[in-house]
C-alpha cells in the first residue's frame, strides 16, 4: 500500500481520486492539491460519500517549485500524479526531483506563450531522473496513454511488425450546449487549432488545421466526421516503435463545433498573444475560457458514448493483417460512478492505473533504474488487464483489410 499526491482538481483529477479510493489496497492514503482548495474539498466530499474513504486536501500553486517541494516533503508520497495544466509539467517534475519522489502525468509539456507541444522538454529530464533513481511516466491518460498501450499489445499478441497505425478518437456525446469543450477549453482549442501533422516514412507531414476529413462508422456511436490532427503519442510511438511507416491521429467533431470554432478564430478570440482592453493586458483565449461552460459541469447533462482505439496493419507470419482495438465508454455510466462525464473518465481511470503500475512495481525501468518513460516502453498486459477491470473494458477484432484512406 502506498501514499499518493494528486495535483489538479478538474474532471480528470476527480475521476482519478475516486478510482484510487475504490482501490485502497494500492492507494492507502490519497492527498489532493490544487490552486483552488474548494475544488479539492468538493471532490473529497464526493469521494467520502461514494466510497467512505477520506482524502486530505491542500492549496498549492504548482508553478511555485519551492512551495510544491515543501508540500511533497510534508506529505511524503511515493508518487506525485500531475493532473494539472500541461504548462506546469516541468515545474512539478523539478519539485519531484527535489523531493525525491516518482512522477506521472497525462499530457506533455507546452509553454504558455506558444501553442506547441512536444516531448523534447520532458525527455531532457532523462539523466536527472535516472541519476536520482526516480521514475517519470509520461502520458498515462487515454490518448496519449491507452492508445500507445493498445499498439504494443497488438504487436505483442497479434502482429510481428506494425506497418501503419491510425488512432481514432470519437466523442459521440451530446452535452446540450451550443458550444463547449469536454476538457479544459484553453488546452482543447490550442490543440485543435494547431497545424495537423502525421508521421510517414521517417518524416513529419504538416497540413492546415482541420483541413483533412474522413468518415468512419464508430461502434456504439454511428458514422462521424473525423479530422486529421497532431497528438503527442505520434512522436513517442515514432521514437519507440520505429518500424511503423505511418502514424496518424483522428478526432471527431460535429459541424456545430467546427462552425463555432471557425467564427471564434475569425474574430480573434482564440489568440494566445495579449491584447489591451481598458488599459489592461488580457489573453483572448483565456477570456473565452472564462465564459465557456466549465467542463466538469457537463457531466449531469451529457449523454451518449465515446469510442477510442487503434487500427494497425502489419504482418503476422509473413501475411498482412489488420486489427482494430478499441474501448467504448458511456457518459451516463461514468457520471453515475464518479460524478464526471466520459471524457474525464477515460483519462482519469488510466491515470489511476498507470499510478498503480508504478506503486505495485508492475512497471519499472530496466534493471530497476530510474528515468523518463512513455507508456509504450512497458509490458501492456498488466495495464490493460487492470484497465478492463476498473471500468474501461476493451475489445479487439480483425478487419478485412487496412483503412481505405
Amino acid at each position: 500500500m502506498s501514499k499518493v499526491l494528486v495535483i489538479g482538481a478538474g474532471g480528470v483529477g476527480s475521476v482519478a481520486v475516486h478510482k484510487m479510493a475504490m482501490n485502497p489496497g494500492i492507494f492507502s492514503e490519497i492527498h489532493l492539491a490544487s490552486r483552488t482548495k474548494a475544488k479539492c474539498d468538493a471532490i473529497a466530499e464526493s469521494v467520502k460519500t461514494r466510497t467512505g474513504q477520506s482524502v486530505a486536501t491542500y492549496q498549492i500553486d504548482a508553478d511555485d517549485v519551492p512551495a510544491l517541494t515543501a508540500l511533497i516533503r510534508q506529505i511524503g508520497p511515493k508518487l506525485v500524479v500531475n493532473l494539472a495544466l500541461p504548462y506546469q509539467d516541468l515545474h512539478i517534475m523539478d519539485a519531484c526531483l527535489a523531493a525525491g519522489v516518482d512522477y506521472l502525468d497525462t499530457a506533455n509539456y507546452e509553454p504558455r506563450d506558444q501553442a506547441h507541444f512536444e516531448y523534447s522538454w520532458q525527455w531532457a529530464y532523462q539523466d536527472k531522473f535516472k541519476a536520482a533513481g526516480l521514475m517519470a511516466l509520461l502520458g498515462s491518460g487515454f490518448d496519449p496513454g491507452v492508445t500507445s498501450v493498445f499498439a504494443t499489445w497488438l504487436k505483442k499478441h497479434k502482429l510481428d511488425t506494425i506497418r501503419t497505425l491510425d488512432i481514432l478518437d470519437c466523442n459521440g456525446g451530446d452535452h446540450g450546449q451550443h458550444f463547449a469543450t469536454n476538457f479544459n477549453p484553453e488546452i482543447n482549442i490550442r490543440e485543435v487549432t494547431a497545424p495537423a501533422r502525421h508521421y510517414e516514412n521517417g518524416k513529419w507531414i504538416e497540413r492546415p488545421a482541420l483541413s483533412t476529413k474522413q468518415q468512419f462508422a464508430f461502434e456504439g456511436v454511428g458514422p462521424k466526421s473525423m479530422y486529421l490532427m497532431y497528438h503527442e503519442e505520434l512522436e513517442s510511438l515514432a521514437k519507440h516503435l520505429p518500424e511503423i511507416e505511418r502514424i496518424r491521429f483522428w478526432m471527431t467533431f460535429g459541424e456545430a463545433y467546427i462552425t463555432h470554432l471557425t467564427v471564434l478564430q475569425n474574430v480573434g478570440m482564440t489568440r494566445i498573444d495579449p491584447v489591451i482592453y481598458e488599459g489592461k493586458e488580457i489573453i483572448p483565449l483565456q477570456f473565452l475560457k472564462a465564459v465557456l461552460p466549465e467542463p466538469s459541469s457537463l457531466g449531469s447533462t451529457t449523454k451518449g458514448k465515446t469510442n477510442i482505439g487503434d487500427i494497425a496493419t502489419g504482418f503476422k507470419d509473413g501475411e498482412e493483417r489488420t486489427f482494430y482495438i478499441y474501448q467504448i465508454c458511456d457518459h451516463e455510466a461514468a457520471f453515475a460512478e464518479t460524478g464526471n462525464q466520459a471524457v474525464s473518465y477515460t483519462t482519469g481511470v488510466p491515470a489511476m492505473v498507470g499510478a498503480a503500475m508504478i506503486l505495485t512495481g508492475a512497471w519499472k525501468g530496466q534493471n530497476g533504474e530510474g528515468g523518463v518513460f512513455n507508456m509504450e516502453q512497458f509490458d501492456p498486459d498488466p495495464f490493460l488487464d487492470m484497465l478492463g477491470k476498473q471500468g474501461l473494458p476493451w475489445q479487439v477484432k480483425e478487419l478485412g483489410g487496412p483503412l481505405g484512406f
